[in-house]
C-alpha cells in the first residue's frame, strides 16, 4: 500500500480524511506521553555527566573510571535486552514499560548513596538492568501501531526527546548541583540524582493506567478508526515475508549483524558526545555548572531541529540510506573541527555539527531493520539490534576518558568518534535501497 492508495476496509475503501483523523489521534494520545517518558529515561541515564563536576572530585574517580562506571550501565542492558523485550511482547507493553520505569527510578535514586568506585559501577549496572527493554520495547510498540512509510517521522519525534532532555535538562543538572549542594549534609550531585528520579516513579504509575496495548484496546478509537489502523499494519506485514519467525533465526541472520554493526557506530559517536559535552565544555574556559548546563544545551537545540526536518524529509522522499549517511558525515566533520576550535563559540558550533549529525542518526536508523522485521522476529531483531549497539555507549566513554588520559587530551577522543561514524556511513551503503526505501 502507497501513500496514493487508501487501505481497503471489508471490500470499501476507507476515506483518506478518516485515515489522517485517526493518525492524528493516535499521535496526539501516545506520542507525547512516550516522547516524556523517554525525556526522564535519557536525563536519568546520561545525567552522571553532570554529576562528574562534583562527584569525581569528591570520590576520587579518574578520567577512565568514570568512563568504565558510565559506561558499566550498557553492560547490564546488552545482557537483558531481548529477554526483556521478548516478555514485553508477551505480557504488553502497558505492564512491562511500567515495571521498568519504576525500577530503574529507585536504583537512580539510589546513586545519591555512591561512596566509591565500586558502588558506582554497582549501581550504573543494575541501572542498565532495570531500564533494559525499554527502548526497543517503544519502537516495537510504535511498529504495530504506525507502517512503514510514517514510521521515520514518528520515531525521530519520539527520539526527540533525547535533545530535549538534554536541553532542559543540562541546566536543570547545573542548577540543582549549585542550588542544593550543601543542604542538610548533601552534596550537589547527590540531590540531583535524587530529585531528577522522581518522575521516572511517577511516569512509571501513570504509564500503568494511560498505556493502551493494541489497536483493538484502544477505547478512544471508534470502530472505523481501527479498522483503518488495523488494516495498514495487516498490509505491511503481509509484505515482511522475508523476516525471521524465530529467536534463533533472528540471531542468525545476517541482515541483523550488519544492522548491529550500523547502529553500535552510531551510538558510540552520540554517547561519546553526550557523556564528556560538559567536561568539554568546560574545558573551553566556561565555569559555574549552571552556565555549563546553559552552553551545552546549545548543541541540542541545533540536534532537535536537524531530527525532526530529516524524519519529515525521509518519509515524504521515501529514502532511508543517504538519510543516515550525509549527517553521519557531517558529525565526523563536526568531531575533527572540534580538536582545532579556539574560542568557547567555535568550540560550540563545531559541537553543534557534532550532535546535530549523531544524534539524528539514532532515529533514522530504526528505519532500516523495521522494515524487513516482523512478528517474533522484530520483537528479538530490535531488541537484539540496540543491545550489541548500545555496547558502545561502554565503549565510548570508557575510550574517550581513556584516550584524554593518555593523551592529556580530548583530541584522540574526538578523531575516534570521527572514525566511527565514517565506517558506520560505509556500512549503510551495503544495505540494499530496495529493501529499506518504503
Amino acid at each position: 500500500m502507497t501513500l496514493e492508495t487508501p487501505a481497503p476496509i471489508d471490500g470499501v475503501y476507507a476515506d483518506r480524511s478518516a485515515e489522517e483523523r485517526a493518525y492524528s489521534k493516535v499521535f496526539w494520545r501516545i506520542i507525547p506521553f512516550l516522547m516524556l517518558c523517554y525525556v526522564v529515561a535519557y536525563l536519568d541515564r546520561v545525567n552522571v555527566g553532570f554529576a562528574k563536576l562534583q562527584m569525581s572530585s569528591e570520590l576520587g574517580l579518574s578520567e577512565a573510571a568514570y568512563g568504565i562506571g558510565a559506561g558499566i550501565f550498557f553492560i547490564g542492558y546488552f545482557l537483558f535486552e531481548v529477554p526483556s523485550n521478548i516478555i514485553l511482547n508477551k505480557v504488553g507493553a502497558r505492564v512491562w514499560i511500567a515495571r521498568i520505569m519504576i525500577t530503574w527510578g529507585m536504583i537512580s535514586a539510589a546513586f545519591m548513596f555512591t561512596t566509591s568506585e565500586t558502588v558506582f559501577y554497582i549501581l550504573r549496572f543494575l541501572l542498565g538492568v532495570a531500564e533494559a527493554g525499554f527502548f526497543p520495547g517503544i519502537i516495537l510498540y510504535l511498529t504495530t501501531w504506525y507502517p512503514a512509510h510514517r514510521r521515520a517521522k514518528i520515531i525521530t519525534t519520539f527520539m526527540s526527546a533525547i535533545p530535549i532532555s538534554s536541553i532542559f535538562g543540562n541546566p536543570l543538572s547545573g542548577l540543582l548541583m549549585d542550588s542544593f549542594h550543601g543542604t542538610h549534609g548533601l552534596s550537589g550531585w547527590q540531590w540531583m540524582f535524587l530529585i531528577e528520579a522522581i518522575p521516572a516513579i511517577l511516569f512509571g504509575v501513570a504509564t500503568f493506567f494511560y498505556l493502551d496495548d493494541t489497536i483493538g484496546h484502544a477505547n478512544w478509537l471508534t470502530k472505523e478508526e481501527k479498522k483503518v489502523l488495523t488494516a495498514n499494519i495487516d498490509a505491511e506485514n503481509r509484505t515482511k515475508s522475508s523476516s525471521p519467525h524465530s529467536v534463533a533465526a533472528t540471531l542468525a541472520d545476517r541482515r541483523v549483524w550488519l544492522m548491529c554493526l550500523i547502529y553500535f557506530c552510531f551510538v558510540l559517536g552520540q554517547y561519546g558526545l553526550n557523556f564528556w559535552m560538559p567536561t568539554l565544555v568546560k574545558a573551553t574556559g566556561v565555569t559555574g555548572n549552571l552556565n555549563i548546563g546553559l552552553i551545552s544545551a546549545i548543541p541540542y537545540i541545533c540536534t532537535f531541529i536537524t531530527m525532526l526536518a530529516l524524519g519529515r524529509s525521509s518519509d515524504r522522499l521515501r529514502e532511508r540510506r543517504w538519510h543516515l549517511v550525509v549527517p553521519a558525515l557531517i558529525a565526523a566533520s563536526g568531531f575533527v573541527a572540534a580538536t582545532t576550535a579556539t574560542s568557547t563559540t567555535l568550540a560550540i558550533v563545531c559541537l553543534s555539527l557534532a550532535a546535530a549529525g549523531a544524534i539524528s542518526c539514532a532515529p533514522l536508523f530504526w528505519s532500516l531493520p523495521t522494515a524487513f522485521l516482523a512478528g517474533t522476529g522484530a520483537a528479538a531483531g530490535i531488541a537484539w539490534i540496540n543491545s550489541v549497539g548500545n555496547l558502545a555507549g561502554f565503549l565510548g566513554p570508557f575510550l574517550v576518558g581513556y584516550l584524554k588520559d593518555f593523551t592529556g587530551s580530548n583530541s584522540a577522543g574526538m578523531y575516534l568518534l570521527a572514525a566511527t561514524l565514517v565506517i558506520g556511513s560505509l556500512a549503510v551503503l551495503a544495505v540494499p535501497a530496495k529493501t529499506v526505501n518504503r
